[in-house]
C-alpha cells in the first residue's frame, strides 16, 4: 500500500499553531498569575487546550490522507471530521470549565487587576486573530474541516484575549475614579462572558 502524505500547508499551519499557543500559554499564565486577574489565567487555559487541539489535528489530517485500504475501502477521510469533533467537544469542555472558575472568582473578593496586563492582551489578541484568519484560509484552500477547526479555536482564545482586555481596562478606570471594590472582578464577568462564545463556537462545530 502506497503511503499519502498529509496536506504539507495544512501540517505546516497546524504545527505553527502548536508554537504559538505554547508561547502564549506561557506567556499569559505567568501575567496572570502575578498580575493577580483570573480572565488571564483562563486564557492561558485557553491556549494550553489549543495546544492539544492543534496536535489532535495533526493527526486527524494525517491518518485522513492515508489511502483506502480492506478496512476502510473509502479511504480515511472521515478521520478529520473525527478529529473536528474532538476539538469542537475541547472548547466545549474549555468553555466550562471557565465558566466555573470564573464564577468562583467573581464570588471572592481579590485584589484589583495590574494595567500593565493590557499591554500582554493586545499582543495576543493581534496574534491569535492573525494566526486564526491564516489557519481558516488554509483549511479552506484544502478543504480540511480539521484545520476549519483549528481556527475556531484559535479564535475563541483571541475572543477570551479581547474579553480580558475589555475586563481589565474596566477594572483599570473604576479604580482610578474610585469605584467599589466590586469593579475589580470585571475581568472574571469577562471570562464569564468569554466562556460563553466559545461554548457557542464549540457547539457550532459540533
Amino acid at each position: 500500500m502506497t503511503v499519502t502524505q498529509p496536506n504539507p500547508a495544512a501540517v505546516k499551519a497546524v504545527r505553527n499553531g502548536v508554537v504559538i499557543n505554547a508561547s502564549l500559554a506561557a506567556i499569559k499564565l505567568a501575567a496572570g498569575i502575578i498580575g493577580n486577574t483570573y480572565a488571564l489565567v483562563a486564557d492561558a487555559i485557553e491556549s494550553s487546550a489549543d495546544i492539544f487541539a492543534s496536535l489532535i489535528v495533526w493527526g486527524g489530517i494525517t491518518i485522513g490522507a492515508q489511502p483506502a485500504d480492506d478496512d476502510h475501502p473509502f479511504g480515511h477521510g472521515k478521520a478529520e471530521a473525527l478529529a473536528a469533533l474532538v476539538v469542537s467537544i475541547m472548547l466545549l469542555g474549555a468553555a466550562v470549565g471557565i465558566a466555573y472558575e470564573a464564577i468562583r472568582e467573581i464570588r471572592t473578593p481579590h485584589e484589583w487587576p495590574a494595567a500593565w496586563k493590557l499591554v500582554i492582551l493586545v499582543l495576543v489578541v493581534t496574534t491569535k486573530w492573525l494566526l486564526s484568519r491564516r489557519v481558516a484560509s488554509v483549511g479552506a484552500v484544502v478543504n480540511s474541516t480539521a484545520v476549519a477547526a483549528d481556527a475556531a479555536h484559535h479564535l475563541s482564545d483571541a475572543i477570551t484575549s479581547g474579553a480580558a482586555f475589555i475586563g481589565i481596562t474596566i477594572a483599570v478606570v473604576a479604580k482610578r475614579v474610585g469605584a467599589g471594590q466590586g469593579w475589580a472582578a470585571a475581568d472574571d464577568w469577562a471570562a464569564l462572558l468569554a466562556s460563553l462564545v466559545i461554548a457557542y463556537n464549540g457547539v457550532s462545530m459540533m
